[in-house]
């Protein structure tokens, strides 16, 4: 398709220029929600998980034989990939979301022009 200068002329640029800004600064606080919820949640699974481990060291010494210590060790690898697939799986969808949020503003755009290209 080809355009010529008198395609344009019903254009609102600086209504579009502004949209394009306000979307762009929308996404940016979304994008800085998303990442600090990422990073709490991680956080709070490293300071779970360091606690979980020394739990564990600490059982281990009061073991008071071979088949305990296996006991423990099997309890705790239970524990522990349990709260690692539910740690990945609230991860992953977080990372879903940011970047839905992120390709929002882009999306916008290109239907807006789309929609005055046609």
């Amino acid at each position: 398709m080809t355009y010529r200068f008198g395609d344009f002329q019903n254009f609102d640029f600086q209504n579009f220029g502004k949209q394009r800004l306000e979307a762009v600064s929308t996404a940016y606080s979304s994008f800085a929600k998303s990442w600090q919820t990422i990073a709490d949640d991680s956080a709070k699974y490293s300071k779970k998980s360091f606690e979980n481990g020394s739990a564990l060291f600490e059982k281990l010494l009061s073991a008071k034989s071979f088949e305990d210590t296996l006991q423990i060790q099997s309890e705790y690898a239970k524990t522990f990939f349990e709260g690692l697939v539910e740690y990945v799986t609230k991860t992953s969808d977080l990372y879903a979301n940011l970047a839905k949020e992120a390709f929002k503003p882009v999306e916008t755009g290109v239907t807006k022009v789309q929609a005055f290209k046609d």
